[in-house]
Parts: C-alpha cells; sequence; structure tokens
C-alpha cells in the first residue's frame, strides 16, 4: 500500500506564498518502482481538480490557468512532489491533495491531470488565503 503525506499547507493573506510538500513511500508492486504523483485541489463545495503533475519524460504540468503561478518539481529520488505557489489569491483556497499510482504498465503521462486514474491519496494539506 502506498502513503502519501502532504505538508506545507496553512494560511496566508493575498499575494503571499506556500510551497507544499508530498512524500510518498510503500509500493504493492515491489521495491524499486515508481510513482506518478499528481497534486490536485478541491474548493469547499467544489469538484477536485488537477493542478500539477510530472509526466513520464518528467516534464512539468501544470493547468493552464495556474501556468504563471505554480510551479510543480520533484525530488531526485522521485518519491516527492513539491507544489510552489505564488501570489496566492482568495480563490485557491482549498484542501490540497496528493495523489499516486504505481501500477508499472501504466504510464506517468496517462490521464495526468485526472483523478479518476490514481488509486492511491493523501489525506490532503488546507491552504487558505485571506484578502
Amino acid at each position: 500500500q502506498v502513503q502519501l503525506m502532504e505538508s506545507g499547507g496553512g494560511s496566508v493573506q493575498s499575494g503571499g506564498s506556500l510551497k507544499l510538500s508530498c512524500a510518498a513511500s510503500g509500493d504493492p508492486y515491489g521495491p524499486g518502482g515508481r510513482y506518478c504523483m499528481a497534486w490536485f485541489r478541491q474548493p469547499p463545495g467544489k469538484e477536485r481538480e488537477g493542478v500539477a503533475a510530472i509526466d513520464a519524460d518528467g516534464n512539468p504540468i501544470i493547468i493552464d490557468s495556474e501556468k504563471d503561478r505554480f510551479t510543480v518539481s520533484q525530488n531526485n529520488a522521485k518519491n516527492t512532489l513539491y507544489l510552489q505557489m505564488n501570489n496566492l489569491k482568495p480563490d485557491d483556497t482549498a484542501m490540497y491533495l496528493c495523489a499516486a499510482d504505481t501500477r508499472p504498465w501504466l504510464s506517468c503521462s496517462y490521464l495526468v491531470l485526472s483523478p479518476t486514474r490514481y488509486p492511491d491519496w493523501g489525506q490532503g494539506t488546507q491552504v487558505n488565503v485571506s484578502s
């Protein structure tokens, strides 16, 4: 079973920055596997939305609406995913969740920002942005 631990959320004022981290561990397919990981967010009363991920070639994938403000990266071991969020706005207030998929037959580029693709989810870290 995969465990995902998010951190870095909190309360900031509009224009502030936060860096979220998601550390993955465990792999039901055995040691030496790889994690396909992504960040999602779910504002109160709204659907979960894919925000950022790393594709199979190691390229950052970020939704168009946030390309100017968000950056996604991973550590060298490729088991921790980061989301740097700058110039935060009240509309960014949401629960930010990390998702992972270790199935070796699925490319990390497959449905990279679709929540239905990922079987493993963290508890989330709350981001609150005040005006």
